[in-house]
């Protein structure tokens, strides 16, 4: 199993160092087929090898003309910004300490007021409410992932 994930991360990456932009665009249907495996064995290769922790960002839209849009967001090249990734987020994060941090951003001008309201209304616990358990690890991954758009 692992054998196949290894050749599907590696082209993948491939594809984005070719990438002039640093994003491409694939079917995961047609990805699937090309390596003559299941489409969920691709959406394995990418919530285990493209993660935001990695600072890769992705877009999927499923469906018959389902995509899969990555993009590499070079986290590693803005330390502070890694650092509020990795270590500040982490895999989990309360509300409060959410809000935080948002708020550090908008003293520091890296977002906007009204981008910071959005910010907070996503990790929001109303926004969540769908969710039976396992908010905090939702909220610290919509907030990695709202900080990677913000970076490209």
């Amino acid at each position: 199993m692992s054998g196949i994930s290894n050749i599907i991360e590696n082209f993948i990456k491939q594809m984005l160092e070719e990438a002039e932009s640093g994003i491409i665009e694939i079917g995961r249907n047609d990805l699937a087929e090309q390596f003559g495996c299941a489409p969920s064995q691709i959406n394995y290769v990418l919530t285990t090898r493209f993660t935001p922790y990695k600072g890769y960002y992705i877009e999927s839209r499923r469906g018959g003309g389902g995509y899969i849009k990555i993009i590499k967001v070079g986290i590693e090249e803005d330390k502070n910004m890694e650092d509020l990734i990795v270590n500040t987020i982490g895999d989990s994060i309360t509300k409060n300490k959410g809000y935080h941090i948002i708020e550090g951003l908008i003293e520091e001008k890296v977002v906007s007021k009204r981008e910071g309201r959005l910010m907070k209304a996503a990790i929001e616990d109303i926004a969540l409410q769908g969710a039976s358990k396992g908010k905090n690890k939702i909220r610290a991954d919509i907030l990695k992932n709202m900080l990677l758009v913000l970076m490209r």
